[in-house]
């Protein structure tokens, strides 16, 4: 079963989020900050990850930048508030392979396990 890594500090929005990914099979593991997802990611070494944009310790882009560093392959999807263009296009070209609007829906959150996962 695939492992979906959630970095997001906000316990509520983190809660919601892996309820929407655990309803559709797969498992989950869970930071509140950019740096525990990264220590999980070399732990957990999980298939995907969603990951928040503004968190303390190591923001999202920091943890692009470092997975980058990494040489990882592991898609990531980021979780934001902030809908300016500029950031969206920064955080694709740093690997993000989707980019979803706070708050999202299980119908946004499907669309990136399908197309992180090809089902």
């Amino acid at each position: 079963m695939p492992v979906v890594l959630v970095i997001e500090d906000s316990s509520f929005q983190r809660k919601i989020l892996c309820k929407f990914i655990t309803d559709e099979g797969y498992q989950v593991c869970e930071a509140a900050n950019g740096k525990i997802g990264l220590e999980l990611v070399a732990s957990r070494q999980p298939d995907l990850i969603f990951c928040d944009l503004v968190m303390p310790e190591l923001d999202g882009f920091e943890v692009l930048k470092k997975l980058q560093e990494m040489k990882s392959t592991i898609p990531i999807v980021i979780l934001t508030s902030d809908i300016q263009e500029p950031v969206r296009k920064q955080c694709l070209e740093l690997g993000a392979l989707e980019f979803i609007n706070k708050p999202s829906s299980p119908v946004k959150v499907q669309g990136a396990l399908q197309k992180a996962f090809g089902s």
